[in-house]
């Protein structure tokens, strides 16, 4: 009996388990890639998207992840409220690896709750084969005017120019790109000021928007990633999007039908100058509940530190949050 038991003990699975919640649709092979030169870690990757989730599982304290990807605007509420793991003492010098944007977006109060995995500077992202239906090129709308011209002649062949069911983060980065900073945090993140009816950006964008609107030509009624805005993307119904560089692996593993209609372009300004702003972008953290916080660290390092690890992410599709992959 004591031989068997020997022999039975042998083939326990002595790695360490971990569990990552992602939506990026790159992980399978991150994991893989991690797990090979880790193999005393074993990951499990539960594609999980939704803060509700997240929330419900800290509250009720059951099947709590051990890293969780978080948008940069989300990071830091779970850091305010004490959710996450600092690793600042495990990131001096990081500061010159990442893009200065994206590492400002991991830290609060001189302390790092995470590290950057991606990001996204705002492009025009438009379906050129419903453009040309209309007579037009895309790629030269520069201005809001142009813009909006375009989204008329679409309209006359029953076709949105874009959707939008009231997405507080599109609003904000499109403020942002009209120059607009309606909001003021204190050091801490704790106390946040805002004021949207004097600041000139907030105006702007919400004037050029709410004429959209009003005139039908954006699809009130669709929200971003839901199977009803996937099918009429899919079917041509809705022709581009503003967002960020990200779009694409989601896009490809959303709806791969649409695979080689899709075009990018530079942002339309009210102006027609080439600026853009972030919209998204997000963060592998280490939650501070997880009972293995050592080889969760392990896996952020290499999933957005590790030269591979990143590499593995922008052939899905991801866009860098590092220096020397953009350059």
């Amino acid at each position: 009996m004591a031989v068997s038991a020997a022999a039975c003990g042998a083939n326990v699975d002595s790695r360490t388990e971990i569990t990552v919640w992602s939506w990026e649709p790159s992980m399978k092979q991150v994991i893989a890639s991690f797990e090979k030169e880790n193999p005393d870690i074993h990951v499990i990757w539960k594609n999980t998207s939704g803060y509700d989730n997240l929330n419900n599982a800290i509250q009720d304290g059951y099947g709590i992840p051990d890293v969780v990807q978080l948008e940069y605007y989300a990071l830091r509420q779970y850091a305010v409220s004490g959710q996450l793991v600092a690793i600042t003492g495990r990131t001096e010098g990081y500061g010159d690896f990442y893009t200065p944007g994206t590492w400002a977006s991991v830290q609060l109060n001189g302390r790092v709750y995470g590290l950057p995995m991606d990001s996204g500077p705002m492009a025009f992202f438009y379906n050129d084969s419903v453009f040309e239906q209309v007579g037009i090129d895309a790629s030269k709308i520069c201005t809001w005017d142009d813009y909006y011209e375009a989204a008329k002649k679409l309209k006359s062949i029953g076709v949105y120019i874009a959707a939008d069911s009231g997405d507080a983060s599109f609003y904000d980065t499109m403020i942002w790109l009209a120059g607009g900073r309606p909001f003021s945090t204190s050091n801490d993140g704790k106390n946040v000021t805002i004021n949207l009816t004097d600041d000139e950006g907030t105006r702007t964008f919400t004037e050029f928007w709410q004429k959209m609107i009003d005139e039908g030509l954006v699809a009130t009624n669709l929200t971003t990633w839901s199977d009803g805005w996937k099918e009429a993307v899919g079917e041509g119904k809705i022709a581009s999007m503003f967002s960020g560089a990200w779009l694409p692996s989601l896009l490809m593993s959303n709806l791969p039908g649409t695979a080689g209609l899709w075009r990018v372009a530079q942002m339309p300004t009210p102006d027609g100058s080439y600026t853009t702003s972030e919209n998204g972008g997000s963060a592998l953290a280490v939650l501070q509940r997880s009972r293995k916080p050592e080889a969760s660290y392990r896996f952020i390092e290499y999933a957005c530190h590790n030269a591979e690890g990143i590499k593995a992410r922008v052939d899905g599709g991801a866009f860098p949050a590092d220096n020397i992959t953009l350059s």
